[in-house]
């Protein structure tokens, strides 16, 4: 959901030495998260996607949810540095489709895994131990922006149109994973862009 880099990048990141040790379990934990779900997930996995000694694991985290928790951190982060370079441009429509556009290009990703913070935050959803609230905030975050461009638009429908453009990702991500299908992706991202462009109608 929250940008355009695929798992594979993040472990070849991860793999490359960039970074410290522990930016590097963060990132692995990331991706091995979104492939394999966190109850699947062993800290060895992790360390082994983020080239660490599974002994330097415990030296940063002690607990897999401690891993969960820095992922979540992670995603917010990025969200906010994604959010940041799109409101660079000039125009809240502009804006919006290309924050499909970013949907649509991790098309590939979502066909095999799934959106990569939305199965995180289902799989989260399950649990009270807080980490579901953490995950809701990510979301909220995403929601909030969405809307503050629907209300550029001069919308007095802006969260309800903010809703529906998120929750319509993540069920076009839902049945891209399901059915396997990255086609379906780019359809429903160009029906997505072209209700953007009725909505900015003047």
């Amino acid at each position: 959901m929250t940008d355009s880099k695929t798992g594979a990048d993040a472990g070849a990141a991860a793999r490359s030495g960039r970074g410290g040790k522990r930016e590097r379990l963060v990132e692995a934990a990331v991706q091995v998260f979104h492939q394999q779900g966190v109850e699947k997930t062993t800290l060895a996995d992790i360390a082994r996607a983020g080239d660490v000694p599974l002994g330097n694991v415990y030296y940063y985290f002690k607990t897999k949810d401690q891993l969960v928790e820095a992922a979540l951190v992670a995603h917010c982060d990025r969200l906010t540095v994604l959010t940041g370079r799109l409101d660079a441009l000039p125009d809240p429509a502009g804006r919006l489709k290309a924050l499909i556009d970013g949907w649509v290009e991790q098309r590939e990703t979502a066909a095999r895994f799934g959106c990569p913070f939305g199965t995180l935050a289902t799989e989260l959803d399950k649990r009270d131990d807080g980490l579901d609230e953490a995950a809701a905030t990510v979301m909220r975050a995403l929601l909030d922006w969405v809307e503050r461009q629907f209300a550029e638009l001069g919308r007095s429908d802006a969260r309800a149109l903010a809703v529906e453009l998120v929750g319509a990702y993540q069920g076009m991500s839902v049945l891209t994973n399901t059915l396997r299908d990255p086609g379906l992706m780019a359809d429903q991202g160009r029906r997505l862009q072209s209700w953007i462009d009725g909505l900015a109608r003047p």
